[in-house]
């Protein structure tokens, strides 16, 4: 039995993406599943290394590994007219930012990507992503880069939203933000890349069509969410557009990662190649 190292990372919206896979409800193909969770900022730099076969990464973190991975259609996290926020303990304006420095989760995550696209001269340092919104309540940081969780929380948290990224990028682009998909290892051969393919498809239907079994799962991986927050973020990245990543989506990635490349923080366009799972031929 091939098997076949899945990274992802331990937050309620990938638990749900990989619950059935981690808990064998679906045909594998005959291929055995070892599962590693580490945070994105962690598998954006193994996949430089070509560490895992099949890992979550960020859309921004692509170019960097393209030679050695390919983007699956199935799988991304994708922000409609929501995404990142920086946040503030003071109202603040994106003029107000000018000299101050922004709490960031990484330097390759794509939150960091679309702030610098709305904001070239944003100054920033990085800060574990669960830590941001604390190091901005003591003061530490005038604004921080939330993703995850952080996302539905920091207004009842006491902040005040400076920009949402998403909403920035409809308006910029109308275009949805794309932020975080799977990447499969080319040198797996096309047989088994579309196998993974299949059945990382099959793992996301079958989490959508479970959906109570799957939210039970997930809420493990939640950081103090109650249950109706738990569900709603995992309904607002896992949903129609994760199974599959439309034209207007592969679009937006080409585009985000365009911007990024006409100010300096994508060393070259890249080339974006989205494998779409080829259904098996039903023989009677």
């Amino acid at each position: 039995m091939q098997q076949i190292h899945v990274a992802h990372s331990p937050d309620s919206d990938d638990a749900f993406m990989f619950w059935a896979l981690a808990h064998n409800r679906i045909d594998t193909e005959g291929l055995e599943f070892v599962h590693h969770l580490s945070d994105i900022q962690t598998l954006n730099e193994a996949a430089k290394e070509g560490r895992y076969e099949l890992t979550a990464i960020s859309f921004y973190a692509y170019p960097f590994i393209q030679d050695k991975y390919a983007l699956l259609s199935c799988g991304s996290s994708v922000g409609d007219k929501y995404g990142p926020v920086v946040i503030s303990k003071t109202p603040m304006t994106k003029e107000d930012l000018a000299g101050k420095t922004i709490a960031v989760p990484g330097l390759m995550t794509t939150a960091y990507l679309a702030l610098k696209v709305w904001y070239p001269e944003a100054q920033v340092e990085v800060v574990p992503f669960d830590q941001i919104m604390d190091r901005v309540a003591d003061g530490t940081y005038p604004a921080g880069l939330i993703i995850h969780e952080g996302q539905l929380t920091y207004l009842k948290s006491g902040f005040h939203k400076v920009v949402d990224l998403g909403e920035w990028w409809f308006l910029e682009a109308s275009l949805p933000l794309p932020l975080g998909g799977n990447a499969i290892r080319r040198d797996l051969g096309e047989e088994t890349i579309q196998k993974i393919a299949r059945v990382l498809k099959r793992s996301v239907e079958y989490g959508l069509e479970h959906r109570e079994e799957a939210l039970a799962y997930a809420k493990q991986f939640a950081r103090d969410l109650d249950e109706s927050l738990i569900d709603r973020f995992v309904g607002m990245y896992v949903n129609d557009m994760t199974l599959e990543a439309d034209m207007e989506i592969q679009k937006s990635v080409r585009l985000l990662l365009f911007r990024g490349y006409g100010i300096g923080l994508v060393p070259e366009k890249p080339e974006i190649l989205f494998i779409r799972p080829q259904e098996l031929s039903k023989t009677s």
